[in-house]
């Protein structure tokens, strides 16, 4: 790790807040730095030299309104913690800006290893790399049996409406970032209007489910973690199933800046993946192609708000200059889904 002070991380001010608010809990002089790999908020590994923590803040500069929601991310892994839901055990929530200058909270430091690559999943092999697919279809099955009253998450959002809210809060996500013509992208917003579904019961929704998003390791490959719950709430589960469906799918665009483990050997097709979560849950997904499109579609608006961050030199790490190619692509694969159906 470096000493230095990473972008967006005063590790002296770090220090302050936690040997006041978690005393003798840091022992050693701290030192910290950017975890790559996320689009979004930001990730910090931090040590003493003998324990580490994770830090998590929004991104610097442009933040489109509710979507870098710290306090939201902190409330649903303390809720989920005593479950068998696997999820970093949470240090602490800081909502003073004074301190990092965005609100932030730490948890522990899991080990595991976060797939974001057919090129990182082939020296598993197809076996485990179709195993392990396979468990973070199962895992997502369990997130969604959790009663959200037992969990203390009754209020963590507003079901009723829950898809239609979905649809013109991306709308208004994409407005904030508009800079540019993006064809098709209203036409998608549109059909998806019209065509919305009659949701399930609610459960706790993670939002952005997927192979990255979660830490792989153990002699068996387990699911130690589920990270980045920042865009989680109570609503449809059938938008996470989609989600996991179209990160699934192959792109067809070579070196892509986003993350992609649908080439892998032994990686199971979308389709395998809904059957095992139908046969699993009981739930009907016999509408999941809608789910699909949408999560196209929602891709699609972040990857714009990432790439209008990069167009204002606010971004950090590296990657951010192909991200705005990537957006059309998104646009027409939901757009062919929903034809397809």
């Amino acid at each position: 790790m470096s000493p230095d002070h990473p972008p967006g991380l005063d590790l002296d001010r770090l220090r302050v807040l936690l040997d006041r608010e978690r005393p003798g809990l840091v022992t050693g002089p701290l030192s910290g730095r950017l975890i790559e790999g996320g689009r979004s908020n930001l990730t910090y590994a931090v040590s003493d030299g003998a324990a580490r923590w994770v830090v998590r803040r929004p991104p610097l500069g442009h933040v489109l309104a509710t979507a870098h929601d710290m306090r939201r991310e902190h409330r649903v892994i303390s809720a989920l913690h005593p479950t068998d839901v696997p999820v970093p055990r949470p240090v602490l929530l800081c909502e003073d800006e004074e301190v990092l200058g965005a609100p932030f909270y730490v948890m522990e430091f899991v080990e595991g290893t976060p797939f974001r690559t057919a090129e990182q999943l082939a020296p598993l092999g197809p076996e485990r790399t179709r195993a392990a697919v396979l468990n973070l279809v199962d895992t997502l099955v369990g997130l969604h049996a959790v009663d959200p009253a037992e969990a203390g998450l009754t209020d963590f959002g507003r079901p009723d409406g829950f898809l239609d809210r979905q649809l013109r809060r991306w709308a208004k996500q994409l407005d904030a970032s508009r800079n540019r013509d993006l064809a098709g992208i209203d036409e998608l917003h549109a059909t998806l209007g019209r065509e919305l579904p009659r949701s399930p019961a609610p459960t706790v929704v993670h939002g952005d489910y997927r192979l990255d998003n979660v830490l792989i390791g153990g002699e068996h490959d387990e699911i130690r973690a589920i990270l980045d719950w920042e865009m989680s709430t109570l609503g449809d589960p059938l938008t996470d199933l989609g989600l996991l469906a179209m990160y699934s799918s192959p792109l067809g665009m070579p070196d892509s800046p986003v993350s992609t483990t649908a080439q892998a050997p032994g990686h199971p097709a979308p389709a395998e993946l809904i059957e095992r979560y139908a046969t699993r849950s009981g739930r009907d997904v016999s509408g999941v192609a809608w789910y699909t499109a949408f999560a196209w579609f929602k891709l699609a608006v972040i990857l714009e708000g990432i790439h209008y961050r990069y167009t204002l030199g606010q971004t950090v790490g590296r990657g951010f200059d192909r991200i705005g190619d990537l957006v059309p692509v998104f646009i027409e694969h939901g757009l062919t889904t929903l034809q397809k159906g």
